[in-house]
């Protein structure tokens, strides 16, 4: 018998870290190769991670809310027929089993543990960890219901002793394992401590650090009215901000705007939900603003384009890899459909359903979320009119799509006469990268999207 570690591997596209959101196992559960045993969150997305080896788990080494870095292990598991990796870590010998992990080398190719890589988000009021050169002096007894730890905490244990369950719960209720008595054998947080700690029985409560990959920071962070509340920059959050700074100070932008008569299209859009061959996807205005912009771009070939800095060129894609920005309890998400150009509109409409679910849940792929090449917005679900968006980084060009309202037109008839008729109304805005695209090609594309809006039909003449 022996004991390996599984290292957390890079969930994709170069990530450093993940944050531990879910175990789908526990001690003493017997997995099969390829079994998924952990769900992380990165800056990204949520990832389910299988295991490359089977076993028995004899000891999850980093709990629920942990942020990991990539290569530190993760969880402990016995394997029949393997050479020793390293003595099971016990609260004893902690810091021979740390000495053996980093002597056993990388489980995965590439992927080194290292030292001091599993580490808590940093707790309101500042408070910073105990150094790890030496052991904490054991805490003074709490109050006389509490037993006191039999034996001091290691530096590996330094944070409150509790089940990754009992950690969970504490997240979601807002309580910090820190400030909690615990009563538990051992000096173990119970289930019981967290929700007394919750109710106000007796412990000061600190809010947990904000989850974003749950149900949003605001959320995972109770606001209190009279209270100033501190939400960490992490996550997908973290992220887009960085994106959206560098794309709005890297590419110079400019927005056009256009108002368009979209009557044509509404009609279209419930002809279609009529349709039988459309009656296993979800037909909204939207989907036609999509193969709208696809059109366009493929007309307007060069605005379906990239600035490649390093090689001082410009990249004309091939295919339009069509990014819809959708808003997650994590924070905007831009997951592309890829080849969306060549795509029927039944293919799109599927692929677009299952997109916009996908983010939703949190669960989109990081290859999912690159290699864009142009994206759209659609502000108009939140009842807004138009804005002027920030180009998702690497493309040329994003089109904001605002709210489709009744609203009074003029109206010409084929004889020339005019009227003021009750219409479909809609404004398009679109940003673009004024280093690829000048105001010629800027104005076009977004003509076209707008004639093709108006009139359906149009599509046929360009074919």
């Amino acid at each position: 018998m022996a004991v390996k570690n599984f290292n957390l591997p890079d969930p994709g596209e170069g990530l450093t870290e993940a944050e531990i959101t879910t175990w789908k196992v526990k001690v003493g559960d017997t997995v099969a190769v390829n079994d998924i045993v952990i769900e992380v969150e990165t800056a990204k997305s949520l990832v389910e991670l299988p295991i490359p080896f089977a076993g028995k788990v004899v000891e999850l080494l980093a709990a629920e809310g942990d942020t990991v870095d990539v290569g530190a292990p993760i969880i402990a598991v016995e394997v029949v027929g393997s050479e020793p990796e390293r003595s099971l870590r016990s609260d004893e010998g902690a810091s021979k089993g740390a000495e053996a992990e980093e002597a056993s080398g990388p489980n995965l190719v590439g992927y080194g543990a290292k030292a001091g890589s599993t580490r808590r988000r940093a707790r309101k009021g500042g408070a910073a960890p105990a150094p790890a050169a030496a052991p904490p002096s054991p805490a003074p007894a709490p109050a006389p219901a509490a037993p006191a730890p039999t034996e001091p905490l290691s530096p590996e244990r330094t944070r409150a002793l509790a089940k990754p369950p009992v950690r969970k719960l504490a997240k979601d209720l807002g309580v910090d394992l820190q400030s909690v008595t615990p009563t538990g054998e051992g000096g173990i947080v119970t289930r019981a401590d967290v929700e007394t700690a919750a109710s106000g029985g007796g412990t000061s409560l600190t809010p947990a650090p904000a989850a974003q990959g749950t149900s949003g920071a605001a959320a995972a962070a109770p606001f209190v009215p009279g209270q100033d509340t501190r939400i960490p920059i992490k996550g997908v959050r973290k992220a887009t901000a960085e994106a959206m700074v560098a794309s709005a100070f890297t590419a110079p932008h400019v927005t056009e705007f256009i108002t368009v008569d979209v009557t044509a299209t509404m009609e279209m859009v419930d002809r279609l939900k009529a349709d039988r061959a459309f009656k296993d996807v979800k037909v909204t205005p939207l989907l036609l603003v999509a193969k709208a912009f696809c059109l366009a771009l493929r007309r307007n070939h060069e605005a379906n384009a990239s600035w490649d800095g390093a090689a001082q060129e410009i990249v004309l894609h091939g295919d339009v890899n069509l990014g819809i920005a959708a808003a997650t309890p994590r924070g905007l998400l831009v997951p592309n459909i890829k080849g969306a150009d060549r795509l029927s509109l039944h293919d799109l409409a599927q692929e677009l359903g299952a997109l916009v679910a996908t983010a939703r849940e949190g669960r989109t792929q990081p290859a999912d979320l690159a290699g864009g090449t142009a994206t759209i917005t659609n502000v108009g679900v939140f009842g807004v009119d138009t804005g002027t968006p920030i180009l998702n980084p690497g493309e040329a060009a994003i089109l904001a799509f605002g709210a489709v309202r009744r609203m009074p037109w003029v109206v010409t008839a084929a004889d020339g006469n005019e009227s003021i008729e009750p219409r479909w109304v809609t404004q398009l805005a679109l940003s673009f990268d004024h280093r690829l695209i000048d105001g010629e090609l800027g104005s076009k594309l977004l003509a076209d999207v707008g004639a093709l809006l108006h009139d359906p039909g149009t599509a046929f003449l360009w074919a």
